[in-house]
């Protein structure tokens, strides 16, 4: 590995150079205007797949924006590593908060990263974290140090809910196979802190409407008298959550996985302030479910929360009226082995069977995506945590994510791959957020770490 981590030292400025190549490129999914930049991107990821020694580099065309594949097959006999990432960004509205274009990146000091930080769209999320890999094959390969054969697949839909990956994975399966996928799309428990996500939450996302009268109704005359449609709704939804933050549908904890007692000390283990913590996001105090810590009602316990509510005047001035409507948006994250769609079904049901006969529930499922676990014995799992044990100088420790990434469970439905999550994010990288980051410092940590990985994986295989 010397001569990796030589080849790594020696063209840093260039690795950052050709970052930023990819970064000033505004390849923005959810915006059609920005169809031109999505090609170019697709094209400029083509061409460093090419750089780094990739074979069988092509675009692959979808309904959607295209997916960029590259392999370099040194001996079928050996392990196949799978990479993900995606080249698409989310917008960088609002603008005015920005302290750099958001398109422009500069690297600047700051007190989490006093060697730098790249500000940037997609610094973070997810161009730094995908071209870490692409970068870490080029050394290898560079260097005749490949132990195993190696795929990527660098998609422009993941900011949009990857809506035709699907469709290319059943339709690829083939070029696809592998034995292992690695993904670089989370984050670190800390800068200092080595540390793997083993585990995804689930989602399962509905929208509410509750209808009275069949118009808007004057306060004064009909009030105390008509259902208010807002009243009643937030009656419903007060009544989802009991005063130990016990989520109160029928059915709902049926197939929540409950971890041991090891494995919620071996969570523990990761360093967490919770005054920081609160001081961070500028709260008094915490709540939640009774008896499990902040980490853990985070990662490996369900979740119900109102993520939008609406209905009536809110305008200026004063209107006095009894809205004919009102509406919610509700997400619940879920945890192995709860299935997003049978919970979708458990909400509609009990929210319908609840409301008052005054009025009329419509509840629609919009959408949902599976929870993911790693086991921490598979060689996947072992692999990662010996290539950051050596790269960090610390034992890596394993940790639950409360996000959700849907396309990792497809990956194991389809592909019936595990995926490992190996990223180097922070959050202070304030991913889809004004003045996105990633620390130069994790930039080249994670270079230097994938080449371990690989190493170690092809050993324990």
């Amino acid at each position: 590995m010397d001569k990796v981590n030589t080849y790594i030292k020696e063209h840093q400025q260039r690795f950052l150079d050709e970052l930023f190549e990819l970064l000033k490129i505004p390849s923005i999914s959810a915006d059609s205007r920005y169809k031109d930049d999505m090609l170019k991107t697709a094209d400029l990821t083509k061409k460093f797949l090419i750089q780094a020694g990739l074979e069988n580099v092509e675009i692959c065309s979808t309904e959607g924006h295209p997916i960029v594949y590259g392999d370099k097959i040194i001996d079928k006999n050996l392990p196949t590593v799978l990479v993900y990432g995606h080249y698409d960004v989310q917008p960088p509205d609002p603008l005015e908060l920005w302290d750099s274009e958001p398109f422009e990146p500069v690297i600047k000091e700051t007190e989490i990263h006093p060697n730098g930080a790249i500000f940037a769209r997609g610094a973070s999320d997810d161009k730094g974290q995908f071209f870490m890999h692409v970068k870490a094959i080029e050394a290898m390969i560079e260097n005749d140090s490949l132990p195993c054969n190696v795929k990527f697949m660098i998609e422009g839909e993941e900011e949009i809910g990857s809506e035709h990956l699907g469709t290319f994975i059943k339709e690829n399966k083939e070029k696809l196979e592998n034995d292992i996928i690695l993904i670089s799309d989370t984050t670190l428990a800390g800068k200092d802190i080595p540390s793997i996500c083993v585990g995804l939450r689930g989602l399962s996302y509905v929208e509410i409407e509750v209808e009275g009268a069949n118009r808007d109704m004057h306060s004064g005359i009909y009030g105390g008298a008509v259902p208010n449609p807002i009243n009643v709704l937030s009656d419903m939804i007060s009544g989802l959550i009991d005063d130990n933050g016990h989520i109160n549908i029928p059915g709902f904890y049926d197939d929540v996985e409950e971890l041991t007692e090891q494995e919620r000390r071996e969570m523990a283990k990761i360093p967490f302030d919770l005054e920081k913590y609160k001081k961070a996001i500028g709260i008094k105090d915490i709540q939640g479910e009774k008896g499990f810590s902040t980490n853990e009602r985070t990662s490996i316990r369900p979740t119900l929360d109102v993520n939008g509510i609406w209905g009536g005047y809110t305008g200026e001035g004063a209107k006095t009226v009894i809205p004919s409507k009102a509406f919610a948006k509700i997400s619940m994250r879920l945890v192995p082995h709860q299935n997003s769609e049978k919970i979708s079904k458990l909400f509609k049901s009990y929210f319908e069977k609840i409301a008052p006969n005054s009025v009329r529930v419509n509840c629609q499922i919009l959408h949902g995506g599976q929870p993911y676990v790693l086991p921490v014995t598979s060689p996947g799992y072992l692999a990662a945590k010996e290539a950051m044990t050596t790269t960090f100088g610390k034992e890596a420790l394993p940790y639950r994510s409360g996000g959700s990434i849907p396309i990792v469970a497809l990956f194991e439905e389809v592909l019936e791959s595990k995926s490992v999550l190996m990223g180097f994010g922070l959050n202070s990288d304030v991913i889809h957020s004004p003045n996105e980051n990633f620390g130069v410092d994790n930039f080249f940590k994670g270079i230097e770490t994938i080449p371990y990985f690989y190493k170690y994986y092809s050993e324990k295989f």
